[in-house]
């Protein structure tokens, strides 16, 4: 069979990490690329990397209307946004196209919970022009909810969940650095706080929700708190500078109760260079029950490969996928793909 032809929508850290993982990728060709980028405007995507390859050139462009309409693509990797509703109007546009779509937007992850009316029109509009749409990344998507998940399968009961994730924020971009107020003075934060403009950690709802309706129990309530990381010496990342005194980064928390008790609890602080002032990262699992059960990944999974990684080794199970709406619930277990990824096209 042909290669599997992918569209990569975002240009920024996301798109052109999972631009190079495609290179090295066998059975995979990158067919189309779209950023708003003007210095990217026209430029060979193989250039904009610094990558000498025999793939074929692909310019970057604008047009995403372009790219659609001239570009027989398999899927298409939505490297934009956070929330479901600044995607959808994209994702629409994918699927109208008669494209399949994966959204590293936190929110897509598990968009139930958050806009189960724009959910339930994307599952609709992609059974009806038999595509599937996935939204996933390393967390919401893997570690603080998909691990959680798989982990209680060993388990007979399950009374308390605490999912930790303590990372560093330096290989993300800058729409991410905006949503974690990085390089922001202390009296920003509060105004922004107070504005609604600070979103902090995109992604807790969707992990509890996704959590509890994959054990088949329901909440009766959720809730997140957030606080600045101020960092005490100037930090700086490839999209990010925090000076002493501003914030690095966001210290994130949320519960899922059930009669008014937490049962689920989330805890996620997250900066720019952490180790600068002596923050080791890692990814801590507790769950009490039978077994209890005690996780530890030390250092962190790093976030931007992991996000990079979990986009490009869905496609597969995005392409065998029935139509509609998908999250990481309803596909087959996440791996690297060491092989031809047309070995696995059903």
């Amino acid at each position: 069979m042909e290669k599997i032809r992918v569209v990569i929508w975002g240009f920024g850290a996301m798109g052109r990490g999972m631009a190079e993982m495609l290179l090295d990728k066998k059975g995979v060709q990158i067919v189309g690329v779209c950023d708003l980028n003007p210095k990217y405007e026209k430029m060979n995507f193989l250039d904009a990397l610094d990558i000498k390859t025999d793939h074929e050139p692909v310019i970057i462009t604008s047009n995403i209307d372009q790219i659609l309409g001239t570009t027989k693509a398999d899927v298409v990797l939505l490297c934009t946004d956070s929330f479901v509703k600044d995607a959808f109007e994209k994702i629409k546009k994918v699927v109208l196209s008669g494209v399949n779509c994966i959204s590293t937007a936190e929110e897509m992850a598990y968009p139930y919970a958050n806009e189960p009316i724009l959910s339930a029109q994307i599952d609709h509009l992609a059974k009806a022009y038999g595509v599937t749409v996935l939204g996933t990344g390393i967390n919401p998507g893997f570690i603080m909810d998909l691990l959680v998940i798989a982990l209680t399968g060993t388990m007979i009961d399950v009374k308390h969940i605490e999912a930790k994730r303590i990372n560093s924020l330096s290989p993300f971009g800058p729409t991410v650095m905006h949503e974690q107020g990085v390089g922001i003075t202390v009296g920003e934060y509060h105004k922004r706080i107070m504005d609604h403009k600070l979103a902090g950690h995109v992604g807790f709802k969707e992990s509890v929700y996704m959590i509890s309706d994959a054990l088949g129990i329901k909440l009766d309530g959720f809730k997140q708190q957030m606080k600045p990381i101020i960092t005490n010496i100037d930090r700086k990342s490839t999209y990010g500078e925090a000076l002493a005194g501003n914030l690095a980064g966001i210290n994130m928390t949320g519960q899922g109760l059930i009669n008014g008790d937490v049962f689920i609890d989330m805890i996620h602080p997250q900066q720019i260079e952490p180790e600068l002032e002596g923050t080791m990262t890692g990814d801590f699992i507790d769950i009490e029950g039978t077994p209890n059960i005690h996780m530890a990944i030390t250092p962190e999974i790093q976030g931007g490969i992991g996000t990079i990684a979990m986009c490009v080794n869905m496609i597969p199970h995005v392409l065998n996928s029935k139509p509609g709406l998908k999250t990481m619930i309803d596909l087959p277990v996440p791996r690297a793909i060491l092989g031809d990824m047309r070995d696995l096209i059903d």
